[in-house]
């Protein structure tokens, strides 16, 4: 029986898992030869011209089974395996070699075994999954072998890594050329990939508000679960998906899903691409001529920043944009007016916005505001104290029944696990074919589906019943009045007090002990006007006390570039950033702790008692001075606020 999330010809039957669509489109005579991924690489710095290479679905068909053939001499269905790989076509093939196998794989960002740290990361992984082998290039294998060698201070990481089984990516395949492979002739192994029912991938949440978390993904909750992201953006096999995401995990990992259960073609580069070009995003949108890109809501400043109209050689063209899929934040509403506004005259239509919501424990995509149906206009779209929503709870008739079976949202009092009703502020309940194993919850006082506790506060408003992501849970800053203040409102505002001299999207604001504090950091570290910092520091303080209600800041520190800690994907961690401000680990520009507002309309500040060398603890001694600063110290080790 055909699903209700199947777009195309109806011929294809659905399949339960997202490996076995790779032999039916490479089965049909017009799909041997399509490109299902191109990868792009950044410009080379001697000719300035980005490298291509392509990847056709019957390529990748027969890639994933020599790798599987191969990956089953060394290892035995249903083992762990550690992939340390960089984002690229090897990658994605690695990635259906082993659901091929029947493999459980695990993906993290390859840590960097030349820096001095613990790897702690990396550490928690071998720990939690216990992999029997580690895929990776020969040269990085070599790296880790001569840590493993020459290191004597990291014993546990020692430990973890003398008794794996170490497989090198060249030995998976003879050899790559643009256009075919020959295959490794190892001896032919019969198919016994995934089931639906097999815990395939086990994907680590982002860190955003706390130590990252294994989640456990079956390889049917996978399939269901980029079906139904098919169905709500309306992909097909004429579709081309411009993607720079991670592909380790979350959203961007799923995007590969999503590009061979659609039948579509994906044209890839790595976020480092990215972030030092942003205008290569809109390029490979005018060249490909795109139709779905999926971007956290900060990628529209920096691009729009970086990446105008006039800064490159190329003229943009975005009118072949159906999805601008914006993805796991709070929106900002004023983001994407200025965004639309900018990159309006190149052809970009507002009705492409396609605010989302989705979470690794849910394995990706959870909703979306966007709606083929009724294509919505940016002008016209509701808001919520400036944020946009994420999805349309009310639907009609014909929708309802297209969304049957899908994803079931409900909106929850997270202390007492009770329903509220909608315009009231509550954590997010998920339960869906798609929740991973991880974060289970009932509703109290009745028999219900278990559901994933998300761990985000949404409120739902309106006719149309639109659900608004409004901040994390764990985040949440309750001042002493008992008003409940989400951190992004703050540092929002932070930014807007002085947009030349901070850094956009690095900015932190947290609660220490009663004590709001904001940390951001500056575009420029080498700032050494005494006045401008003193006058940055409070212009923070008054932009926040404007636009918030009267909310206090008590200590704002400058940081320099690269200072504020972020997640693989660019998402703030702000209890990182507090865990940091708070060890002394800031090699900071300038701070001042200010006193209450109220009682005095000049700034005063509380200086911070400083040691040169860095190695001072938390003492409880601080000093008041009207206007006092400390610019250019050496880093914060004594702060007084606990």
């Amino acid at each position: 029986m055909r699903h209700s999330s199947e777009n195309y010809d109806p011929c294809y039957p659905d399949q339960p898992v997202v490996d076995l669509y790779l032999p039916v489109w490479t089965n049909q005579s017009s799909f041997s030869s399509k490109a299902a991924f191109v990868w792009v690489e950044a410009e080379d710095d001697a000719t300035g011209v980005p490298s291509r290479s392509t990847l056709s679905y019957s390529q990748l068909n027969s890639s994933a089974q020599a790798i599987a053939s191969h990956l089953l001499l060394l290892l035995q269905r249903g083992d762990t395996v550690l992939i340390l790989c960089s984002p690229g076509l090897e990658l994605v093939q690695i990635i259906f070699g082993c659901q091929r196998a029947g493999l459980l794989s695990v993906l993290i960002c390859p840590p960097d075994f030349s820096l001095s740290t613990k790897h702690h990361h990396l550490v928690r992984v071998l720990s939690q999954v216990k992999p029997k082998a580690v895929i990776a290039h020969q040269d990085y294998i070599s790296g880790i072998q001569h840590y493993i060698s020459s290191s004597s201070t990291n014993k546990r990481l020692l430990d973890l890594l003398q008794n794996l089984k170490w497989v090198f990516v060249d030995d998976l395949k003879e050899e790559i050329s643009d256009q075919s492979f020959k295959l490794n002739r190892s001896p032919c192994v019969s198919y016994d990939g995934c089931k639906a029912e097999d815990v395939y991938l086990i994907q680590y949440t982002s860190g955003a508000t706390g130590i990252p978390k294994p989640v456990l993904v079956t390889a049917g909750s996978a399939a269901h679960n980029v079906r139904a992201a098919r169905k709500a953006y309306d992909l097909d096999t004429n579709s081309v998906i411009i993607s720079w995401l991670p592909q380790y995990h979350d959203c961007g990992l799923m995007f590969l899903l999503l590009t061979v259960v659609s039948g579509a073609t994906c044209v890839l580069t790595s976020p480092g691409s990215f972030v030092k070009r942003p205008r290569l995003w809109l390029e490979l949108i005018t060249e490909f001529e795109g139709n779905c890109t999926p971007v956290p809501s900060f990628a529209l400043p920096l691009a729009g920043r970086r990446g105008g109209i006039n800064q490159g050689a190329t003229p943009l063209n975005l009118c072949s944009l159906r999805n601008l899929i914006l993805i796991n934040e709070p929106i900002s509403a004023e983001v994407v007016n200025e965004f639309i506004a900018k990159f309006s005259t190149v052809g970009l239509n507002s009705f492409c916005i396609s605010p989302s919501y989705g979470l690794a424990e849910n394995c990706t995509f959870v909703s979306t505001s966007w709606r083929k149906s009724s294509l919505t206009n940016f002008s016209t779209m509701p808001s919520y104290k400036k944020l946009l929503p994420s999805a349309r709870l009310s639907l009609n008739a014909s929708e309802q029944e297209e969304h049957d079976n899908e994803m079931d949202i409900i909106i929850v009092n997270e202390d007492t696990c009770e329903l509220v009703e909608d315009g009231v502020e509550g954590e997010i309940w998920i339960s869906s074919p798609s929740k991973a194993t991880v974060f289970q919850g009932r509703l109290q006082g009745r028999v219900s589906h278990q559901y994933v506790r998300t761990g985000d506060r949404e409120i739902v408003l309106g006719k149309e019943r639109d659900l608004f992501v409004v901040g994390r849970c764990v985040d949440v800053i309750t001042t002493q009045n008992s008003q409940v203040i989400h951190p992004h409102c703050l540092e929002t505002a932070a930014y807007k007090s002085c947009p030349k001299l901070l850094r956009g999207g690095c900015i932190a604001a947290f609660q220490v002990s009663k004590t709001i504090a904001i940390v951001a950091e500056l575009q420029r570290s080498d700032e050494s006007d005494d006045g401008v910092l003193r006058r940055l520091c409070e212009g923070i303080r008054e932009a926040v006390w404007k636009e918030e209600n009267e909310v206090e800041v008590g200590l704002v520190v400058l940081v320099k570039n690269g200072s504020v800690e972020k997640t693989t994907s660019g998402k703030i961690q702000r209890w990182a950033t507090k865990n940091k401000l708070i060890r002394g680990e800031f090699d900071l520009v300038s701070h001042a702790r200010f006193g209450d507002h109220k009682e005095s309309i000049q700034s005063s500040a509380v200086k911070v008692h400083l040691e040169k060398n860095g190695q001072g603890k938390i003492k409880n001694e601080i000093q008041v001075h009207a206007s006092s600063m400390t610019p250019r110290t050496n880093r914060i080790t004594l702060i007084s606020l606990l």
